[in-house]
């Protein structure tokens, strides 16, 4: 999915942090010792695989970053399908700088078309179904914001950024405080009509206690096997958003989505995706 490219200013903080860390406190000491000064050249950011791009704005910024009298012309888009041997990206000028600027650049824009790229796998799984894929927080710390980018370029969808977007009642805040009655109380009684409320769920009687009692928005039915999911949807008949996770596997999307939940939650977008193959030929 193609989308407005994020602020610059947002995105500053990672590139600059990746581009300190990988150059050091030296720079980068092959290249100033093995290339001559004021030789120029071109590169080409390919695709070495098929999948869906992400992190191409980033790696355009580490490149101007490094040197802003590098020219980028760029061939595709985040959130574009790229096949084996696709130009995403053309990079010229000065040889040292495009080196210095290539390993960073490759692996945001490697680590996140694959988030890209699984996602948008999970999400073909769910075709003729309303079900919709989301993140989660099972993030790289420090690169939630992009890598949740990542998820909405494969065709997914964002749940929380961080834990004070919504409340998200899970089975050790229901344990802690007495019960799901409780909870759901402490809920209507303090919380703000601004923020939505969700509760973790992982048996059907716990669903109708919180169908009874009311207070939430968004129930997630956690670790439920297909036939339980069913019978909650069956149970709830559209009053209430319902959140299938744990566990959530590429080959089972299918099969849940038919249940006819809202949606699928899989922390394995973030934290399992595969490096997509990219490469800087000169």
């Amino acid at each position: 999915m193609t989308l407005p490219p994020m602020p610059e200013m947002i995105l500053e903080p990672l590139v600059r942090a990746a581009l300190m860390e990988d150059l050091g406190s030296n720079g980068d000491v092959t290249t100033r010792t093995v290339i001559p000064g004021g030789l120029s050249y071109a590169a080409q950011l390919r695709a070495r695989e098929t999948g869906v791009a992400s992190g191409l704005q980033i790696a355009s910024m580490a490149f101007r970053m490094v040197d802003p009298g590098l020219k980028l012309t760029t061939h595709a888009r985040d959130g574009e399908a790229v096949a084996p041997g696709d130009v995403l990206m053309e990079i010229s000028g000065e040889a040292a700088s495009i080196l210095s600027a290539e390993r960073v650049a490759l692996n945001f824009a490697g680590r996140l078309s694959g988030i890209a790229t699984l996602t948008a796998a999970f999400v073909a799984e769910t075709r003729g179904t309303a079900t919709r894929i989301t993140c989660t927080r099972k993030t790289t710390p420090g690169l939630r914001l992009v890598e949740k980018q990542a998820v909405l370029h494969g065709g997914g969808f964002a749940h929380r950024f961080s834990l004070s977007d919504a409340i998200l009642i899970k089975d050790n805040h229901i344990a802690a405080a007495g019960g799901i009655r409780p909870v759901l109380e402490a809920v209507k009684a303090q919380a703000s009509h601004m923020v939505r409320v969700e509760i973790e769920v992982d048996r059907l009687d716990q669903l109708a206690e919180v169908l009874e009692e009311g207070g939430a928005d968004v129930v997630l039915l956690d670790n439920m096997d297909t036939a339980s999911l069913r019978e909650a949807v069956a149970m709830t008949a559209g009053r209430i958003v319902l959140e299938a996770s744990g566990n959530m596997k590429l080959e089972r999307i299918a099969e849940v989505a038919a249940t006819g939940v809202d949606y699928i939650s899989a922390g394995a977008l973030t934290h399992s995706a595969r490096t997509l193959d990219l490469g800087l030929d000169f």
